[in-house]
């Protein structure tokens, strides 16, 4: 299939879905204003910085198809943006939200109104600031239900229930990093692990609470779960009671039944489960998984799946998690997820190998540079293919639509890693040159794109979520080792491929993604561990304009918030 009948393909596979939601599309308006508040947990009193006086802050719920406008107001102390995860925002990048990537931030006593355009997006997403480490108490969910005259490809649920897992800190999230990065050091572990801002019964404070979840008997429930954590993958269970996975990242998945699931930063997952066990109260409960040898605490947080008139205490003893460095469990749970051939899905279109256009091979690392300000002489930085990520003053999007600004970014990030070597052995006494810079990747309109994401040994190693803005993209590929650009590709999946906007990337593995680059913009792409991404574990992908107004990037709105210093 060569490029034009690939993007043929593509059109024809999504005119079904795109004549239904414009058909039945409605247009809300929310209100967000963000300022600090008081929250006491684990008998310690926090002010954060958050929206509409709530941790985690106010859920959005719209149907497919649909367009949002969200009016965000800066009652706070410092400037920030908001980020709508994994929607595609269709040629209008302007308000996709990255800081100095798509927009400069919304300085304190300052708004701005995010127009979110929603496409075939289906399930459970979510929003979330996105500057410095904001989106710790500045988050919350993005529900998008079946289009009007759409129905579930499952049983309708009876009713369905929020459930965000998060990385509780006493003390402002902002100041954590920032003391971090002066110092070149790894920032601090969180305090408590919370679902949906409960820290649950674990901690040893008595005036913590517990998120309790109320279910009839005989009912079933849809679950809408969001990994907001700061950098935990979580294994996540309800004791006595299974979990059928049927969404991953706003794309139905071909459904599957386990006793956990494991969900890395940034991703989302919509498992059903059936109140069919015995009248009484069961716990759900979150662990960490690690594979890194920089391992998060080690801590169980809970909350309790209540039957409706049910009496008795709890028994931990049902609560089985994976320990925390089970990359058995870990493997064989993400070997589950699958495409599913839905009507309510896009049509499967997975560029062949005929259609890709540009490969890309990132390497990922976390290294060293020298610092003589810091607490041992040199800092954490992390890089893509030996490159740290630098964020400029002036946004990118500004720079490349207008055309007018030097020295912003440059278009030269290397395509394979520049130095290669041995990524998943024993990298003890390597330590490889690493070059800051704001480097970016370029492709046409409408190309087939290949990435292979190689994680490695340097540093700590271990796993990375790697999401990329902008897109929805089919993870067609995974192995173990170092990839074989010879012999692997020839194991790749390319007939159910997950449609994913964040993929775990495992500790000495690699994996490969493939999509059209059909949306013009600027779009970030980073690790969702915060404290990588903060370190430089970042690039962007520029996809320029196409032929014809319908693919070139929309006009950027007059309001956009200006950049410190024009």
């Amino acid at each position: 299939m060569g490029l034009q009948q690939g993007f043929v393909t593509w059109f024809v596979g999504v005119l079904f879905l795109t004549t239904l939601l414009l058909s039945s599309a409605d247009v809300h308006h929310y209100e967000f204003f963000v300022r600090e508040s008081n929250f006491t947990k684990l008998c310690n009193t926090t002010t954060l910085l958050v929206v509409n006086d709530s941790y985690p802050g106010p859920e959005i719920r719209v149907h497919r198809g649909d367009t949002v406008f969200v009016n965000v107001h800066n009652q706070g102390n410092y400037g920030f943006t908001i980020h709508w995860h994994g929607v595609k925002q269709p040629r209008n990048p302007w308000s996709d939200g990255p800081e100095f990537v798509t927009q400069c931030p919304i300085q304190p006593g300052t708004n701005f109104t995010y127009e979110i355009v929603l496409s075939d997006e289906i399930g459970t997403l979510w929003w979330h600031a996105h500057s410095d480490w904001t989106r710790g108490s500045v988050h919350g969910a993005f529900i998008i239900l079946p289009a009007k005259k759409e129905t579930y490809p499952f049983p309708t649920p009876d009713a369905d229930q929020t459930v965000i897992l998060e990385s509780w800190y006493d003390g402002d999230y902002k100041q954590i990093i920032d003391d971090a990065l002066a110092a070149g050091v790894s920032p601090r572990q969180p305090n408590a692990y919370a679902i949906n801002g409960h820290v649950g019964d674990t901690y040893g404070c008595p005036n913590d609470t517990i998120f309790r979840m109320q279910v009839d008997s005989e009912k079933i429930y849809l679950l809408r779960i969001i990994n907001a954590a700061m950098n935990e993958h979580f294994f996540f269970t309800i004791a006595n009671h299974t979990l059928t996975v049927v969404a991953q990242d706003a794309s139905y998945v071909r459904r599957f039944t386990r006793d956990y699931i494991l969900i890395s930063p940034g991703q989302t997952m919509d498992v059903l489960v059936s109140a069919n066990r015995n009248v009484g109260q069961y716990y759900m409960a979150i662990r960490p998984f690690s594979d890194s040898s920089a391992a998060p605490i080690d801590n169980i947080t809970t909350g309790i799946f209540q039957y409706t008139n049910s009496e008795g205490g709890l028994n931990a003893s049902l609560i089985t998690l994976p320990v925390m460095n089970d990359t058995d469990a870990m493997i064989n749970f993400l070997n589950q997820i699958r495409n599913t051939k839905v009507s309510q899905n896009p049509r499967i279109n997975v560029p062949a190998d005929k259609d890709i256009k540009r490969r890309v091979f990132i390497a990922i690392a976390v290294n060293n540079l020298p610092c003589s300000t810091c607490v041992v002489g040199s800092r954490l930085v992390a890089s893509l293919n030996n490159v740290s990520y630098v964020s400029p003053s002036i946004d990118i999007l500004q720079a490349y639509y207008n055309r007018n600004m030097s020295g912003v970014y440059t278009e030269d990030f290397p395509l394979n890693p520049p130095v290669i070597y041995d990524f998943t052995g024993n990298l003890t006494n390597l330590n490889t040159p690493v070059e800051e810079g704001t480097r970016v990747i370029v492709v046409n309109y409408g190309e087939g794109v290949e990435m292979v994401l190689q994680a490695t040994q340097m540093g700590a190693g271990g796993s990375h979520p790697i999401h990329l803005h902008g897109f929805s993209f089919y993870w067609v590929g995974t192995g173990f080792g170092n990839f074989n650009n010879k012999t692997d590709p020839s194991t790749y999946n390319l007939v159910d491929p997950p449609l994913i906007n964040t993929v775990h990337v495992p500790g000495r593995r690699w994996v490969a993604i493939r999509f059209f680059a059909t949306n013009p913009g600027v779009w970030f792409m980073h690790c969702h561990l915060e404290r990588h991404s903060s370190w430089g574990m970042d690039t962007v992908l520029i996809v320029r304009n196409g032929k014809t107004k319908k693919t070139s990037i929309r006009p950027p709105p007059a309001t956009m918030p200006r950049c410190p210093g024009t």
